[in-house]
């Protein structure tokens, strides 16, 4: 009798949220997960009303596994915004339409400011003002940054004519709860999923290949390369920058580079895969963007979803490129302040915006100056590789303000690389992280394949049978076990 009530004890600790082992795509029990919900939908994709409910209920309890009772929030969100898009759509003047619009961004702005930037702008009062206001006990539910920008961006459509707004609430909670982009993104527009949501089913041999090569190689990028550099060296860096040489700070910086790609591009991967194998398709979020040789480049390839966002919904709304030189400057500027900002309740987020949105506006001005001029680079080829070099540094530099817990932490790591670099320190550090460097090489050599050893890949993955897949599958599994970290290390964009 014991036995059982322990055992009963345990399947229940196991099915309700557990704030210390929140159900994330690398976590043990999300396979469990998983599988159930494949057997399940095997029996019931073809239904349409059906498969719709059953998806819904899934993404909502993994939602609820993720991050315990804050899931309630998505469904407050679908409420709201199902209603305020059918009203705007149907508002009989436009006064009406831009009342019901500004009405949803301040409801959506001011459920995400209140939980992101509320002790914040607290801190800010009392620095200025030598306040002794408390800062709030707030939790950030997780993925609300994501479901906010795809909830404004459907009411935004809704409003400038682009999309007819669903008029089935279950559709509209689908959308919204899908759970593969639910907690990091990448962030979906209305457009381009909702229609997919009544369609028939059809999954290809290529798609089931697509998907096992992403979910498969996001795996590999999270857990294998992204945690492991992080664990075991990065985090010691900035941690104490002042107790490490500026070589063992460099190195830091480009650990973390690789890492906070292979950390969120990984997870991004499996979510596009596993919506493959379930029939929809989600745009990619992320080409290569270490490859880019401008920073204008490196914004079309670096979260995609989210420098579009940015571009479609704010700048273009700010009046983007058609307000002469000067102000797209400063719209560009403004643009990346407020994308520094969605990251975090931070200065430090703020000053990375800020350094990307100056690099963007002089990006801009160097290729309107060489058109205006009709100037053509000599050697396109070393330019090009010479571009990809400082684009690649000037990006790491914003890094260290990205990833450092102060300014002050950001000060002393560029103040170790630039004025105790310390290269005689190269040997025992190579000693010392040898296995960290073999994998950090191995990431940035993966990154830069080019793309035709990636489709080759897929296509060996379309042609093997079945079996064949699930021995792929297994065999890669116990790989991750013996690799993976004693302790779950949390997905970095899961605190955005």
């Amino acid at each position: 009798m014991f036995n059982l009530h322990f055992d009963t004890e345990k399947i229940l600790s196991q099915l309700t949220y557990n704030a210390k082992d929140p159900l994330l795509f690398n976590s043990g029990f999300f396979l469990f997960f998983f599988l159930v919900f494949l057997l399940g939908y095997q029996f019931l994709y073809k239904k349409k009303i059906s498969r719709v409910i059953y998806f819904t209920i899934f993404s909502l309890y993994f939602f609820y596994k993720a991050c315990g009772f804050y899931f309630l929030f998505i469904l407050l969100s679908a409420v709201i915004d199902f209603n305020l898009s059918n009203w705007l759509y149907r508002a009989p003047t436009q006064r009406k339409k831009k009342l019901i619009l500004l009405f949803s961004i301040v409801i959506n702005l001011g459920l995400l400011f209140y939980f992101k930037y509320t002790n914040f702008f607290i801190d800010i009062i009392n620095d200025v003002a030598n306040g002794q206001i408390k800062p709030l006990k707030l939790i950030l539910p997780i993925g609300i940054s994501f479901y906010t920008f795809e909830n404004l961006s459907y009411t935004i459509d809704v409003y400038r004519g682009k999309f007819k707004p669903v008029t089935s609430f279950l559709d509209y909670c689908f959308f919204l709860s899908f759970f593969p982009k639910l907690v990091m993104g990448p962030i979906v527009r209305a457009s381009d999923f909702i229609p997919q949501i009544r369609k028939d089913i059809m999954v290809t041999d290529s798609d089931v290949a697509r998907g096992l090569y992403l979910i498969l190689g996001g795996l590999f990028k999270k857990v294998v390369i992204s945690d492991f550099i992080y664990v075991n060296f990065v985090q010691y860096i900035f941690d104490d920058p002042s107790r490490h040489s500026g070589i063992e700070c460099l190195l830091g910086v480009y650990g973390y580079a690789m890492v906070i790609y292979c950390d969120f591009s990984g997870y991004s991967d499996m979510a596009i895969g596993m919506a493959k194998w379930m029939g929809f398709t989600i745009n990619d979020n992320f080409d290569s963007p270490y490859q880019s040789s401008s920073i204008t480049e490196f914004w079309r390839r670096w979260h995609m979803s989210l420098s579009s966002w940015l571009k479609d919904y704010l700048y273009i709304s700010l009046g983007g490129n058609r307000v002469g030189k000067v102000r797209q400057y400063i719209n560009l500027m403004l643009t990346m302040l407020i994308g520094g900002l969605w990251h975090g309740a931070s200065f430090n987020f703020i000053v990375w915006g800020g350094m990307h949105g100056i690099a963007l506006a002089f990006d801009k001005m160097r290729m309107s100056v060489a058109k205006k001029l009709n100037f053509k680079f000599p050697a396109p080829g070393l330019i090009k590789v010479l571009g990809v070099i400082i684009t690649f540094h000037f990006v790491c530099f914003c890094w260290i303000f990205f990833k450092a817990a102060s300014f002050h932490d950001a000060g002393v790591i560029i103040t170790q690389i630039f004025t105790n670099f310390n290269a005689s320190a190269w040997k025992p550090m190579l000693d010392t992280y040898k296995i960290v460097f073999a994998v950090m090489l191995l990431g940035y050599i993966i990154h830069f394949i080019p793309k035709s050893y990636q489709y080759f890949s897929e296509k060996v993955l379309s042609k093997i049978t079945l079996i064949g897949r699930i021995a792929v599958i297994v065999v890669f599994i116990w790989i991750i076990i013996q690799v993976k970290q004693a302790d779950q290390v949390m997905p970095i964009y899961l605190q955005f």
